[in-house]
């Protein structure tokens, strides 16, 4: 599933030291610019900044990234690939000797560390911008509905004996995850034993949905 995320700069497999040491500075531009996007936001994200945080030339940059835009679009395609790897390397890593009655729990539980994340900080910040910059749209757009599309997909391979309950197992999902969205944004304010609380409401709420 994860194939359909990756990102050019992490699907190809470099030979020569010459390629290796390419590959490393593109993640090392585009880890910058995933730093300078929490730090000041989408505006912060230029390549400018990104070149000189990575300690990278001016040339360097243009070499990978041309313009802002193709940086822009290279670090949200890696968010996104990085979103999901991180949930399903969690997700696979707990399930390993869980019954299956415990699948959801487990699932719902790594889902809420997966929205703790630098990588997830970083979707929001591009998800809020999108919606009043029509230029970032155009690349967010497509890769959250991607994202979706193999979200989805994952769901179903991991949870086979819900294919006959589909439409439930979705309206699950889609709880869970804006329930879990609007927790990131509101956690300073709800503060830990709230968060707690709610947490243990959306595992009831869910419980009860499956179990029907």
């Amino acid at each position: 599933m994860l194939r359909a995320l990756i990102p050019a700069d992490l699907a190809a497999d470099p030979q020569s030291w010459q390629q290796q040491k390419s590959a490393r500075t593109r993640l090392q531009l585009i880890e910058a610019g995933i730093d300078c996007l929490l730090e000041g936001g989408y505006a912060g994200l230029t390549t400018h900044k990104a070149a000189a945080r990575a300690g990278v030339s001016r040339g360097a940059m243009q070499h990978h990234f041309t313009t802002r835009m193709t940086l822009v679009a290279a670090v949200v395609d890696h968010v996104f690939y990085a979103r999901m790897r991180l949930f399903l390397e969690d997700y696979l890593g707990q399930i390993s000797e869980a019954g299956e009655e415990q699948l959801v729990a487990i699932a719902t539980q790594a889902h809420w560390r997966s929205v703790q994340t630098r990588e997830y900080a970083a979707y929001l910040e591009l998800a809020v911008a999108a919606r009043s910059d029509a230029e970032l749209l155009e690349h967010f757009g497509p890769a959250a509905r991607r994202y979706d599309q193999v979200w989805v997909a994952e769901m179903i391979e991991s949870f086979p004996q819900w294919r006959d309950h589909w439409e439930e197992m979705k309206l699950a999902n889609d709880l869970a995850v804006a329930a879990h969205m609007g927790m990131s944004i509101m956690g300073d304010v709800l503060g830990p034993e709230r968060i707690a609380r709610l947490n243990q409401l959306i595992a009831q709420v869910l419980k009860g949905l499956y179990g029907d």
